[in-house]
């Protein structure tokens, strides 16, 4: 337990109320840096103590190998957090990717966490060379190399972000994790090793350990786009370039997602129109991730199912009651495996 001046105490209803009595906009972005941190929990505390004074929110996983971080700070201190950061050695000149709706409130509170990883990915570090990566690609090269017949791209996220947007024609697996993703993409790749492989996903980390990991099992031709989604949407911007992701970029905020292109790729999971709204179940005994169009919104009031719908009129003591004996959409299952089934019509949130 970390001491009290370095966590926060208040409520999240006290935090929420905080936030939305700010009036200067806020800068969302996130970062990383696989570097050695002889002492993460040191390391912790001195980030969370200077952090504080600049009211950085946000949530950071600290590591043995690193730093991970996805945060926000009010505009007229993001320079002097820049600042802090770069102050330390091993993150100088570290790429700050500056989200695409980087002015929304993605986050309530500061919290820092101490990790075995700082991207969960079971695999053993000393089986394989971590610095052997492989090749970053700009937008211009990204586009390039995907109007090559030849190239396959993949997207490394989970199925949940996937689901809502994706380079055109890219390999999505239908898996909950990084840790599982990476034995089921080298399946779904045997026999081209020889292929040029581009891999992608939200700011570019889990690509960095996944290209590493690829290249070490065999395959030849490893490329991954440089800071991931959100600097390629950015250069495709700033460049005018063709923009060859379709829909929204899922992110682990208060946003849930960004949009990149216009394109709806997904569909409400109640009445299966077009629809890339995701939202957690506002039943917290639930609390399952899916996608809601506005109609089934307010007929199901925020909630992924009637059985949930029901459940949230109930008076509290009565909820404390009937929870104890129900189990609910988000309890069942994995969320891949519930997708599926729903999808196939063995499961149904109605």
């Amino acid at each position: 337990m970390y001491p009290l001046n370095l966590r926060n105490l208040l409520r999240p209803e006290d935090l929420r109320t905080r936030l939305e009595a700010e009036t200067e906009a806020r800068i969302t972005f996130s970062f990383y840096r696989y570097a050695g941190i002889p002492e993460p929990e040191v390391f912790r505390n001195r980030c969370y103590q200077d952090w504080s004074k600049l009211d950085v929110f946000g949530r950071v996983y600290v590591a043995t190998e690193g730093i991970n971080g996805q945060v926000s700070v009010p505009a007229s201190k993001f320079e002097a957090f820049r600042r802090c950061l770069y102050g330390v050695d091993f993150m100088a000149g570290m790429r700050l990717n500056i989200a695409i709706e980087a002015e929304a409130k993605s986050f309530l509170k500061l919290k820092i966490k101490v990790r075995p990883k700082i991207v969960a990915d079971g695999l053993n570090d000393n089986t394989f060379d971590v610095t052997k990566r492989g090749r970053h690609l700009t937008a211009p090269e990204v586009n390039a190399l995907l109007d090559q017949q030849a190239t396959i791209i993949v997207d490394m996220r989970n199925h949940y972000e996937s689901e809502v947007g994706y380079f055109r024609g890219a390999i999505r697996p239908d898996i909950d994790n990084f840790r599982d993703t990476l034995p089921v993409v080298e399946e779904m790749l045997a026999g081209k090793k020889d292929k040029p492989i581009v891999m992608y996903c939200t700011g570019g980390i889990r690509c960095e350990k996944a290209s590493a990991y690829y290249l070490h099992r065999g395959f030849e031709n490893v490329y991954m786009v440089d800071g991931g989604i959100i600097e390629y949407a950015r250069q495709c911007e700033a460049l005018g370039l063709e923009n060859k992701y379709l829909g929204k970029n899922f992110v682990f905020d208060g946003r849930l997602g960004e949009r990149i292109s216009e394109h709806v790729v997904a569909h409400c999971h109640q009445c299966e129109q077009p629809a890339d709204r995701q939202l957690d179940c506002v039943n917290g005994a639930c609390h399952i991730l899916f996608v809601q169009c506005e109609s089934c919104a307010a007929v199901y009031d925020n909630c992924c199912s009637a059985q949930c719908q029901e459940f949230i009129a109930l008076p509290e003591a009565e909820q404390a009651r009937v929870k104890i004996t129900t189990q609910f959409n988000g309890q069942r299952f994995g969320k891949a495996l519930q997708l599926s089934q729903l999808k196939s019509g063995k499961a149904t949130l109605k």
